[in-house]
């Protein structure tokens, strides 16, 4: 027996305007595609199927990008979909990037059994630092003395050739490549992202930084100028471990994270694939070449340009025994001159120029004007009313005046050949 449940006047009319309102929608999206039907790639390619867009060949994914720059490591599952992948490091660590020779059969021949060069980079992800990023790197170099942010671990890399490191650029490495052989570089970073926050009283979240690979091929002078393809991937480093840490601490905070949760989040692929991105703003790439200019668009590490002005300026006196005694009689002789500049007798100042803000960056400074090694100054402190001394801290820096004036005394400290300097 065959069951037909007939439906109410009122639902039959209901659901004769359902389906007129379907077929309405179905042709509004013929309509709107400039077609007279709807066809299924048509529907997939509405914003609502966008999830599924990368899938899906187009016009511009036709063009096969000549090269790909894997690194061999994890990257973070607490990244939302959509959003740039981020890799966590660990500083000093050997990490492998494999580059991957992607051309179709044909494609540039030119470079078929001829080298090309390759530049990494290590820059900052966020527009703040870039502005400021020679002042960054000058405040690193000088609290990291001999010190590289970027290195490659040549006996651990395989196909590289003439690998070179400007010791004016701490943080760019080259070398030449056969695309046609197997080639992989293992580079260490060995800055920090914390080193580089505002203030660092622990816990602070560190800043991003870039991995940039750019990679040329010979013009007709023999020169490696002529721009082949440029990738690049987000990165945080940590110290020894930390990016393990991290990483596990990510894992676990997604573990109790909800299913409707965890979908709006892109999984940890063990591997990070660079990404396509623009060349490094247009240089001459000769060996003694100076590194590139200050570019409103772009970061920036002039080294004989400086552009930004620093944070803080303060002025600074090396007093000496000599000229203390001598100040000291003429204010007994003349109350009125404060600054002991009668009579023929003026004090040359130095001026300090500080970018971090922090104690250390300001023991740095002056163990340099006094041609000592940092470790010889035991502590700092500012001469404060009736004559105590305030030991230096980091929030007191960042509340001197711009252009404030200090006479430097010593202090022998009481162990060690150390002293303690006293800002008056």
């Amino acid at each position: 027996m065959a069951w037909a449940l007939k439906l109410p006047l009122a639902d039959e009319v209901i659901e004769s305007g359902l389906v007129q309102d379907f077929d309405a929608s179905l042709s509004g999206i013929g309509q709107e595609l400039g077609a007279g039907a709807y066809s299924m790639s048509d529907v997939l390619a509405l914003p609502i199927f966008k999830q599924e867009e990368s899938s899906l060949p187009s016009d511009n994914e036709n063009k096969i990008l000549p090269f790909q720059y894997v690194l061999c490591a994890a990257t973070s599952p607490a990244v939302k979909l959509h959003d740039e992948t981020l890799t966590y490091l660990n500083q000093g660590q050997s990490y492998e990037i494999r580059m991957l020779d992607n051309r179709k059969l044909g494609e540039l021949p030119e470079i078929n059994g001829k080298l090309v060069k390759s530049i990494f980079r290590v820059v900052f992800h966020d527009r703040r630092l870039q502005y400021t990023e020679h002042q960054q790197l000058e405040g690193w170099r000088w609290n990291r003395p001999g010190d590289r942010i970027l290195d490659i671990d040549i006996p651990m890399s395989v196909g590289i050739i003439d690998p070179r490191a400007n010791p004016n650029q701490l943080n760019t490495v080259e070398f030449l490549w056969d695309p046609a052989k197997r080639t992989s570089v293992f580079i260490q970073v060995h800055c920090i992202s914390t080193e580089f926050t505002m203030r660092k009283h622990g816990g602070e979240k560190g800043v991003p930084f870039r991995v940039q690979i750019d990679t040329f091929k010979e013009n007709e002078n023999g020169e490696y100028t002529e721009h082949l393809h440029s990738a690049s991937c987000q990165i945080k480093v940590f110290k020894p471990k930390g990016a393990d840490r991290k990483q596990k601490t990510d894992r676990e905070k997604m573990e109790k994270r909800t299913p409707h949760e965890k979908e709006k989040y892109q999984p940890s692929y063990e591997t990070t694939i660079l990404t396509e991105c623009s060349p490094w703003p247009e240089i001459t790439y000769v060996n003694n070449s100076p590194s590139p200019g200050f570019n409103s668009s772009h970061s920036s590490f002039s080294l004989g340009e400086g552009m930004v002005r620093p944070r803080l300026t303060i002025y600074v006196c090396q007093e000496s025994l000599q000229l203390r005694e001598q100040q000291q009689q003429q204010q007994q002789q003349q109350q009125k001159h404060e600054d002991g500049d009668s009579n023929g007798t003026f004090f040359v100042y130095h001026a300090i120029y500080l970018e971090e803000l922090t104690a250390v960056e300001l023991t740095e400074k002056i163990a340099q004007l006094f041609s000592i090694s940092p470790c010889q100054i035991s502590q700092i402190y500012k001469q404060g009313p009736t004559g105590i001394h305030v030991l230096i801290s980091d929030e007191m820096i960042q509340n001197f005046q711009e252009e404030a004036c200090f006479i430097l005394d010593t202090m022998k400290a009481e162990t060690n050949d150390s002293y303690h300097i006293i800002l008056k």
